[in-house]
């Protein structure tokens, strides 16, 4: 379950999920999130996206993770 809270990309950049939408053609569930850099730009992922596992350039994990509080 991904619930409200920052999170950090598999890159080591930082996000912020703010909810869960539904597009509203599919119903297919997004996740809505907002970068913690530059210029905090919007954005979404489906939810199958941000809970997959990456293996790239010798990282083998989630492509998000939640910050530790």
């Amino acid at each position: 379950m991904i619930k409200p809270g920052k999170y950090i990309h598999f890159k080591g950049k930082e996000y912020e999920v703010i909810g869960i939408a539904k597009h509203s053609e599919t119903c297919e569930e997004m996740v809505v999130y907002k970068q913690l850099y530059g210029n905090r730009e919007m954005w979404v992922r489906p939810i199958s996206m941000w809970e997959e596992e990456v293996n790239r350039d010798g990282y083998c994990g989630p492509r998000f993770r939640p910050v530790d509080k």
